[in-house]
């Protein structure tokens, strides 16, 4: 089973990218010291969700997270809310929702091998 932090059920998409996820890095020290050396701003593109675009910097174990699109991220991730609040529920798993091209990924894959440091 596993102990990673869920996300409320009913939490809005800006609530997750700018507090929940900030801070259940912050919460977590091992979360930080395996994300230490990661210095990327991730993307995240809600395709069906009127303000749609958040995006997370990461930088020596911190994570801050902002509205609207980055500048020049490193990594971009398409999916509908559906799909998100799934993927937070853990009904459903990052490599199945991307082998379903329920996600789509632009930019740097092996980054996208650290998101469930970053996401919880």
């Amino acid at each position: 089973m596993s102990d990673r932090a869920v996300p409320p059920i009913d939490i809005h998409p800006e609530e997750f990218f700018t507090r929940w996820v900030p801070a259940s890095v912050a919460a977590d020290e091992s979360r930080q010291l395996r994300l230490a050396r990661t210095e990327a701003v991730l993307e995240f593109v809600l395709t069906d969700h009127a303000e749609g675009v958040y995006h997370l910097r990461v930088m020596q174990g911190i994570v801050i997270g902002a509205v609207g699109e980055a500048p020049e991220p490193d990594l971009r991730v398409h999916l509908d809310v559906a799909t998100w609040q799934s993927l937070n529920a853990g009904d459903l798993s990052a490599p199945e929702a991307f082998l379903r091209r329920r996600v789509r990924l632009e930019g740097d894959f092996m980054l996208a091998l650290k998101l469930h440091l970053i996401l919880g």
